[in-house]
């Protein structure tokens, strides 16, 4: 049904010339198909436009509605009439838009509260002519305005990142979180890959952008790990992320016209709860290796239990040297250097069970300042870095070291019982692993600890 008027007469649009017949098809094709309700009055109040969203929202047609005198009998209830038609048609002499809420009836008889925009139309020779009139239901309203006021909080307030991805994407929007967790600036971000402002993570990343673009968003936040370029330096970071695909509500079939990226910066969590299973496991290792090394008849077997558990998820390899002669009591004088003799040692190809060695009794050939000559000397831990080196270099610093060639990281812990040095335990890493840290100084020394006490009560059993 065309929403122009049907009572023969013209409009304030004017009449149709010959051969411009097209003019109404297409003001009438335009006023149907726009989202938002319309209607139309003369300067006497008369309806002379209805579109087919008002037809929906009361029910009443273009052909019911046009050529009406105002609202009254029909679309208000008579008490309202006369205050709904003045507010409405006061627009006629008024500059800019009018915003005013009242009921309207529906053809069936029920009540749907609208909020109506309201401005003058001017004729030709630019005195008013008429009102036009948008409407849309007020919840319809509140529900745009909530979304439009939830998406400049997101890009305001938001207390997590929020970007907009394009579909190359690109940023194309952020929020301050989000530029702040990136290192720039909320303009100098826009339009860059993602390579510029990630120098890790970015693969996996453009890959669940690339997933979301094609299939949807993913059912749950995704945790990924991220290298960030900053002027500060690079800062590896942890963000719980969520992703929407956006899709353009206009089209017939959705076209995607980005990614809705969310995310929340959880480094400190993770490592929390990293560094507490990290402890649980480690507990349990220290539990176990007591009571596999209670069952053990021999105190030095003992002495290798405690270094196998400890070895596992903590380093490669591992070595115990025992002081040459015996222990050293503290504030005794030493009768020469220190010299270290092999006690046990993990197998230097194939993984398996600790080794006792060196029932010879031959010193092993430490260079002078070597780390577990060192941890005896000072009775307490060391720590060594082949550094930042070729794997050529790393190999011949281990080797240097009468260590296995693969090692580059190690930590020396003193055995110490009863107030004398026994000896040493000395853990090593491989390249594949990062260098020791406070916390594993602690567990090394926890470990150290119940071999040194093996040590000494296998010393006093072979004394006995």
């Amino acid at each position: 049904m065309s929403a122009s008027r049907r009572s023969g007469t013209t409009d304030e649009l004017g009449p149709d010339e010959p051969g411009e017949s097209g003019g109404s098809d297409l003001l009438a094709a335009l006023l149907d198909g726009m989202d938002a309700a319309l209607c139309a009055f003369d300067a006497d109040g008369v309806v002379t436009h209805w579109n087919r969203e008002a037809e929906r929202i009361l029910g009443w047609t273009a052909a019911e509605a046009v050529g009406r005198h105002g609202f009254a009998g029909w679309a208000v209830r008579s008490a309202d009439a006369g205050d709904v038609q003045a507010r409405l048609m006061s627009a006629m002499h008024a500059p800019g838009r009018q915003v005013h809420e009242f009921a309207l009836v529906t053809k069936g008889g029920g009540r749907v509260l609208v909020r109506t925009q309201s401005a003058a139309v001017r004729g030709p020779d630019g005195k008013p002519a008429g009102v036009y009139c948008a409407f849309s239901e007020v919840h319809a309203q509140i529900d745009l305005e909530r979304s439009i006021a939830l998406s400049e909080a997101l890009f305001e307030d938001a207390s997590w990142g929020v970007v907009l991805v394009d579909a190359d994407l690109r940023p194309a929007l952020v929020n301050a979180h989000a530029a702040r967790a990136l290192g720039v600036g909320r303009t100098s971000v826009l339009g860059r890959p993602l390579g510029e402002l990630l120098t890790q993570g970015v693969e996996e990343l453009e890959a669940a952008l690339i997933h979301v673009l094609a299939e949807g968003a993913p059912p749950a936040p995704a945790e990924m790990w991220v290298t960030v370029r900053s002027p500060e330096g690079e800062r590896r970071r942890c963000w719980r992320s969520g992703f929407l695909r956006l899709a353009s509500p206009l089209a017939e079939e959705p076209v995607p016209l980005g990614v809705g990226w969310l995310f929340e910066d959880v480094t400190e969590a993770k490592h929390s709860e990293q560094e507490a299973a990290l402890l649980r496991f480690r507990t349990s290792q220290l539990h176990r290796a007591a009571r596999a090394a209670a069952e053990c008849e021999d105190p030095a077997e003992a002495a290798t239990v405690h270094l196998d558990f400890a070895l596992a998820g903590f380093a490669d390899h591992a070595l115990v040297d025992r002081v040459a002669g015996g222990p050293r009591a503290e504030g005794e004088a030493a009768p020469g250097p220190v010299r270290l003799v092999r006690l046990a040692a993990t197998p230097a190809g194939a993984p398996g069970p600790s080794l006792l060695t060196g029932a010879a009794g031959l010193p092993v050939r430490y260079p002078e300042e070597h780390p577990a000559l060192r941890c005896v000397e000072r009775a307490g831990t060391v720590r060594a870095d082949a550094g930042p080196v070729s794997p050529e270099r790393a190999r011949e610093w281990a080797l240097e070291r009468q260590w296995p060639g693969d090692a580059v990281h190690a930590l020396c812990a003193v055995l110490r019982s009863r107030g004398r040095t026994l000896g040493v335990v000395t853990f090593l890493r491989t390249a594949g692993r990062s260098r020791f840290e406070r916390s594993d100084t602690a567990y090394a020394e926890d470990v150290a600890v119940r071999i040194a006490t093996s040590l000494d009560l296998a010393e006093a059993v072979r004394d006995r």
